[in-house]
């Protein structure tokens, strides 16, 4: 018999990732793996094997898609909810869970014989110091140019995380509309006669939102300006004419676990109808109904639970070793270690939900 080579009788250790499960012959291809990766405690898991995805989708193909870990689909389809990913201990538990999950569509506000509408309060100082942690925004936009494509601002609405309009008007288009878009607006010439200029709309929008703060004070820290709240709200703010510290964003149409795997956006009726459990846009587009939509999204990802505050400061302080430390030092430490240190490469939403520092 011919002698075996001894190489072939040693077994091979493979490096398993702590947080994706994937697995490396050597201990440097894993640290390169979790330098690049950003994987955190933050980032979606599976509820059966722990597994952490990078986005929902990720997540939704490992417990559903065309190659989905057998186990984890079967638990899964018993116990798991397909809007939040959350596992419960049974189907009770489940069923109890889904109808508090499963959300009804909001009320549309509709085109017709709609008022300005602004909270009183605002007049009030006292408005000022009110705890609003977020305002949802969404813009109706028509078309102006000789092919009707350039946007023009001509609706805007803003509710609070009670889903209360806390402003809401038509807005006069600086040039000539050459398209209403009225199978996907609902809005006539008639809607825009006597509409608000839009310099007024941007500076009651910038009341609300710096909330009786100076820009600055905003941009330094935070201060008490609210979280702006949308879906593509880049291009909101470009209708608008208007920016807002990048820091106090918060779109659903950027936010990474909500994003396909390929990072590109989903619209906001998939995301209403895969997250919320209701349809949206089902005939025009409604303002105050795509605002309590997105708003909602976020309050829903906010309330996600991954770690507590001390952690979460521990492991952005152990995050230098990444940057800092030696290659050597890296490979000395376990699979779990090098999970402990590494962080999102994104903000995530639950970090909403604890106090901000203190000026």
């Amino acid at each position: 018999m011919e002698d075996l080579d001894p190489q072939t009788l040693i077994t091979t250790t493979r490096h398993r990732c702590a947080a994706c499960f994937q697995q490396f012959k050597k201990k440097e291809h894993l640290v390169a793996h979790m330098k690049k990766s950003h994987h955190s405690v933050h980032q979606p898991k599976c509820g059966v094997c722990q597994k952490h995805c990078k986005s929902f989708e990720s997540l939704r193909e490992h417990i559903s898609g065309p190659l989905a870990k057998a186990q984890c689909s079967s638990i899964f389809s018993q116990y798991g909810c397909q809007l939040c990913m959350k596992v419960f201990e049974s189907p009770i538990s489940l069923g109890e869970h889904k109808d508090q999950c499963v959300l009804t569509t909001p009320d549309c506000l509709g085109t017709i014989n709609i008022p300005y509408i602004e909270y009183k309060a605002l007049q009030d100082v006292n408005y000022i110091d009110k705890d609003l942690k977020a305002v949802a925004i969404d813009c109706q936009m028509v078309g102006c140019g000789s092919d009707g494509s350039l946007d023009q601002l001509a609706r805007v609405c803003l509710v609070d995380e009670e889903e209360n309009i806390i402003f809401h008007t038509y807005v006069e288009p600086q040039i000539s509309v050459t398209d209403y878009r009225y199978e996907l607006t609902g809005l006539t010439e008639e809607h825009l006669i006597d509409a608000m200029p839009l310099r007024k709309v941007q500076e009651k929008i910038s009341q609300i939102l710096y909330n009786g703060e100076s820009i600055g004070k905003a941009r330094l820290d935070g201060g008490k300006a609210k979280l702006l709240v949308g879906h593509n709200l880049e291009h909101d703010l470009d209708c608008l004419l208007m920016s807002y510290p990048e820091k106090l964003l918060r779109d659903t149409a950027t936010y990474r676990p909500l994003m396909k795997t390929n990072l590109v956006s989903h619209s906001l009726k998939y995301l209403t109808k895969t997250y919320l459990g209701y349809d949206i846009r089902l005939g025009t587009h409604d303002t105050f109904q795509d605002c309590v939509s997105v708003m909602r999204l976020y309050k829903r990802m906010r309330s996600q639970e991954h770690q507590d505050y001390k952690t979460a400061t521990s492991c952005t302080k152990q995050n230098l070793i990444f940057d800092n430390g030696t290659s050597k030092d890296l490979e000395n430490m376990s699979p779990d270690e090098l999970f402990q240190i590494s962080t999102p490469n994104y903000q995530c939403w639950c970090l909403d939900s604890r106090p901000r520092d203190p000026p």
